[in-house]
């Protein structure tokens, strides 16, 4: 026994560097942390994780059940099973009002894989890819994976985290390859206006520039119109719009997104897929059909109480002392301000989880440029959400 063991510490593990530039999503792994409190019987309140607490609707699993009782257990094609393809062609031509075709179309398991694979067919080693920051972690950790360089460009509060389009022209530079935009806004619900979408294109000019537009929460919107880049005269072959079915239809585990790009991109995605995945399951696929084409009630009435939750927690929140949070317009998180706690934002967040049990996400999970902020997801019920918020006024009254 001690010989093999001798043995396997003999032989080291030689990782690619490329490995060491891989960064993760914190979310997940302060849920493991939360977990592993709970088992401790701690009572912990999760308002860390971005997922929908409603169930999948059920014409949507049906759906799904009946693809799996008529044999659509099988592979599919790379880019999708025809019929979905086409119906979401049909589904962004009508919210994009733009002519989109089902070669456009490339069908992913969830939404991560066109982020992945859009700065794999596009970022060379040294070119460099402008991100929001705070942004979704997975921007920054796939440029810096295939040996880009990440560019942030910082979401202000004074400008209610929308992009700064002066910025934006500051740092644009002969190697900037792509521009990644998210709206609404995964940490802060900032939502870009019309202008704002208007103002990024007139920063790019004719440059040969792609744009990656996450709109992963374009049905999650509580005022106002949502604003796609693809929508502007010539835009459309050069935008990569990343949407899912996630966030919308309560799918996250159902692991379906899509990105719709010009063709002839689209048929390299489609290859990469070939090379990792092979192709989405097949009746998750036919799901997908149902929930684009079925009823849409179930989406009002997510979003209308995302809204009403939204409302409750900015009205809570504002008033403990040391936080201050902006109203946010779109998706499900709150991003307070936390600065005038003293705290800075990682140590208050494992504060909160061991100390009273509310399990939130420090802004740095984010980006250097969250810091001073938490993030609460309000995709948790009303009565969590109040205990949550009870928990923090509470512990401020005993940590002045």
């Amino acid at each position: 026994m001690a010989v093999m063991e001798m043995e396997k510490a003999s032989h080291q593990l030689h990782l690619a560097e490329r490995m060491a530039r891989l960064g993760t999503e914190t979310a997940f792994e302060v849920l493991v942390r939360a977990r592993a409190l709970e088992r401790q019987g701690k009572d912990i309140v999760h308002l860390e994780i971005g997922e929908p607490d409603f169930d999948t609707p059920q014409n949507i699993i049906h759906a799904a059940t009946d693809a799996l009782e008529h044999g659509w257990t099988h592979y599919g094609p790379s880019a999708g099973l025809p019929d979905l393809r086409q119906t979401i062609a049909d589904y962004v031509s009508d919210t994009r009002r733009v002519k989109v075709t089902p070669e456009e179309v490339v069908v992913v398991p969830g939404g991560k894989p066109i982020i992945f694979y859009s700065i794999l067919a596009l970022v060379d080693v040294g070119d460099e890819v402008i991100y929001p920051n705070p942004g979704f972690p997975i921007y920054e950790s796939m440029i810096n994976f295939v040996g880009g360089k990440a560019v942030p460009i910082p979401l202000r509060e004074e400008l209610q985290f929308r992009m700064d389009v002066d910025q934006l022209k500051r740092l644009i530079t002969d190697r900037t390859k792509l521009i990644i935009i998210n709206s609404p806004q995964n940490p802060t619900g900032g939502v870009l206006e019309q202008s704002d979408i208007a103002g990024i294109a007139e920063a790019i000019g004719d440059r040969d520039i792609m744009v990656l537009s996450d709109e992963i929460y374009s049905r999650l919107l509580f005022e106002g119109q949502h604003h796609s880049i693809m929508s502007l005269p010539d835009w459309q072959d050069r935008t990569i719009l990343l949407d899912g079915f996630s966030k919308t239809y309560a799918m996250t585990g159902w692991r379906m997104g899509y990105g719709v790009m010009r063709a002839d991109l689209a048929q390299h995605v489609s290859r990469l897929m070939t090379n990792s995945n092979s192709c989405t399951a097949s009746f998750t696929q036919m799901a997908g059909i149902e929930a684009i084409k079925g009823d849409q009630s179930s989406v009002d009435r997510m979003c209308a109480e995302f809204k009403r939750r939204r409302d409750f927690f900015f009205d809570r929140i504002n008033g403990i002392k040391g936080f201050s949070c902006l109203k946010p317009k779109g998706a499900f998180y709150m991003f307070p301000n936390i600065q005038q706690t003293g705290w800075k934002s990682k140590p208050l967040a494992d504060a909160l989880l061991e100390q009273v049990g509310v399990a939130a996400l420090s802004g740095t999970a984010f980006g250097a440029y969250g810091e001073g902020y938490l993030r609460f997801s309000i995709a948790n019920s009303m009565e969590n959400i109040e205990k949550a918020l009870d928990r923090v006024e509470e512990w401020v009254k005993k940590n002045p």
